[in-house]
């Protein structure tokens, strides 16, 4: 568990780190500063959970069913939450007016954020005696 939490971390920080370039130096000129502020909000929150993901990977050292949880809490988080920030970012530039349907998208995402964290809390609250989360 602790590889692929790694492993994704890793992708998704690239990727993250992409985007953020991306904005910076290509979509400039192209976005309003109103669909900017978006798609750093969606850069912003991806790093967020990267570094979630990087801390979950040093407690994954042992099965834990609430680790694994947490962890797929905070990658499909990222992907609902940023990844439809992205989009909705990007919709008039792209021409696909449609996706202002992806707006519900976004609080699902933040709400896979928020599980995320409770669920990592309560992984570590399970494990307080031993004094440490495995």
């Amino acid at each position: 568990m602790n590889r692929q939490i790694i492993i994704t971390a890793s992708i998704l920080g690239t990727l993250g780190v992409i985007s953020g370039a991306f904005a910076a130096h290509g979509l400039k000129g192209l976005l309003t500063e109103q669909q900017l502020e978006i798609w750093h909000t969606a850069v912003q929150y991806q790093f967020y959970h990267v570094f979630a993901l990087l801390f979950l990977s040093t407690f994954a050292k042992s099965e834990n069913g609430l680790i694994r949880i947490s962890y797929y809490l905070f990658t499909f988080g990222i992907v609902f939450f940023s990844g439809s920030l992205y989009l909705l970012a990007c919709r008039d530039l792209i021409g696909w007016n449609w996706l202002a349907i992806m707006g519900p998208i976004t609080p699902l995402g933040g709400l896979l954020f928020i599980a995320g964290w409770i669920t990592l809390g309560l992984a570590a609250f399970r494990n307080k005696q031993s004094g440490a989360v495995s």
